[in-house]
């Protein structure tokens, strides 16, 4: 048996020295597996899969008081202070892939004259996803990320994010600078059909959101490139708000979230409910319902939009407590919800950035002086933008122009309190965005947050989520660099503030 074995041995071997290897390439090719991807497939996929995972309903929406889930166990985190590791790693999960792909679209095309623009591109929405990844954890694998396949670069260092801030700067100011209208164009991306016009607008809009998360910790610096980003041309309608639509096969993950199993679970808060029925909002009529009890009417096909109706859920409750809130309306199920015939639709678009939220940045910049424009027309701007933005979920979210501009009556711009009238109208402008709006209230502290007062926390009492946990895969299979975070950023903690959060 052995020497037959040898036999077939030596037999291959003489085979493939003679010439065996005669159509192999052919033969082990899979001819319907491609060899090669565009880049443009590759930036249309990292913009698909950037809308927001539920994960950030849980977390974010709730820190700053959009919504409110009463329940605990998988549902616990931003309601209660607590920590659920299996949501707060799903924003890292979900956004390093893109950074791969998008690493991939870099190096592709920075010497490819025929994609500059594709180039300039995948630069800027990959800053763009950067920043949400460092404004969640803090230090974050950066400058190495995506280079597993190209560098064979598997432990990533963490870099510092004042320094990722730099290079953010620099890498958005580089890319819309060198966008050239002249140029093969990329129509095959999602979010404006490669419009340079549009990624130009859409990249100094970006620049802008960078430049004011240092408003704190470098006013200096902030200044400057919210000065280039004004001088560059910023969006000027709701035409370029950077969002991906939806569809009933590609479906929003907040829409299943709130059409599915979890249907009564999640609630307006009180805060957001307030703000908007005290002063009179028609987005409150848009954005609010209440539901049939879900006892008698499963389905919860009875609604109630009536906006003098409509009760938020208080923070600091759960399932079992909340019938000794104030006011408590006799049944969980007589609470405010989110509409899911408009927002809360499975079809409904993610908004990343809006033309609503760049002119309330602009109208913040005019006021501190660091840009020459009328910060009151500006402010006024920006709310009439989001309520008009509305329109896009259809439906009943039409918001008629007469009344908004009788709101305008009632509702002038506060130059002695502007920094918080614009900034507690971007919080409303950036709902449904938890993670922008969790990260301009980190900023400015406005609107002004009470305490969670809930009993059982995992951070100490009074104190505020600031950040969310690294994945526990890092620790166990990024043990050095992991470490190295922590030593200059302090305890992986959900109460741990981050370089920019000085508020």
């Amino acid at each position: 048996m052995k020497g037959m074995k040898l036999y077939i041995v030596i037999i291959g071997i003489l085979c493939l020295s003679a010439g065996c290897d005669k159509n192999f390439e052919k033969i082990n090719t899979n001819p319907v597996l491609p060899s090669s991807l565009d880049p443009a497939y590759l930036l249309a996929q990292a913009e698909l899969n950037a809308s927001w995972n539920s994960g950030t309903i849980t977390y974010q929406s709730a820190i700053v008081r959009h919504t409110m889930h009463p329940f605990l166990g998988v549902l616990a985190g931003g309601n209660v202070n607590q920590k659920n590791p299996a949501v707060e790693r799903m924003l890292w999960d979900q956004y390093y892939p893109l950074v791969r792909n998008l690493v991939d679209i870099v190096d592709k095309t920075h010497d490819d004259t025929a994609r500059f623009n594709l180039y300039q591109m995948a630069r800027i929405w990959k800053a763009y996803v950067f920043q949400v990844l460092t404004d969640t954890y803090g230090d974050i694998p950066y400058a190495q990320a995506g280079n597993a396949f190209l560098e064979s670069q598997y432990f990533p260092e963490y870099d510092k994010q004042q320094d990722i801030y730099n290079d953010l700067l620099r890498e958005v100011d580089e890319a819309v600078n060198a966008l050239d209208p002249s140029r093969a164009t990329e129509k095959n991306e999602l979010f404006y059909n490669g419009d340079i016009g549009k990624w130009k607008r859409f990249g100094n809009s970006l620049l802008l959101r960078i430049a004011m998360r240092l408003s704190r910790v470098d006013a200096a610096k902030a200044r400057t490139y919210a000065a280039k980003a004004f001088q560059g041309g910023v969006m000027t309608s709701n035409a370029d708000n950077c969002l991906m639509q939806h569809s009933a096969t590609y479906t929003n993950a907040f829409g299943n979230q709130l059409n599915g199993s979890e249907k009564a679970n999640y609630y307006l808060n009180d805060m957001l409910v307030n703000n908007l029925k005290s002063g009179n909002d028609p987005r409150l009529q848009v954005i609010a319902v209440i539901y049939g009890d879900a006892t008698k009417d499963p389905a919860q096909t009875t609604q109630d939009k009536d906006p003098a109706h409509q009760i938020g859920m208080p923070t600091g409750y759960d399932n079992t407590t909340i019938p000794t809130a104030p006011g408590y309306p006799g049944s969980l199920y007589k609470y405010s919800q989110i509409d899911r015939l408009t927002l809360g639709n499975i079809t409904a678009p993610c908004f990343h950035i809006t033309y609503a939220q760049t002119s309330l940045l602009l109208a913040e910049a005019a006021q501190k002086g660091w840009i020459t424009a009328d910060a009151a027309m500006l402010y006024q701007q920006g709310v009439t933008a989001h309520m008009q933005q509305l329109a896009i979920y259809g439906g009943t979210a039409v918001i008629p122009d007469n009344t908004i501009t009788a709101y305008w009556a009632t509702h002038a711009y506060n130059p002695a309190a502007a920094v918080e009238q614009i900034n507690t109208q971007y919080w409303i402008a950036s709902l449904m965005n938890g993670i922008e709006a969790y990260a301009n209230w980190r900023r400015t502290g406005y609107p002004v947050i009470p305490a969670n007062t809930y009993a059982t926390q995992d951070i100490p009492r009074g104190a505020s989520i600031r950040r969310l946990r690294y994945p526990d895969t890092e620790i166990s299979l990024n043990t050095q660099h992991y470490n190295d975070a922590l030593s200059r950023q302090g305890a992986d903690e959900l109460n741990i503030r981050m370089w920019w959060d000085v508020q």
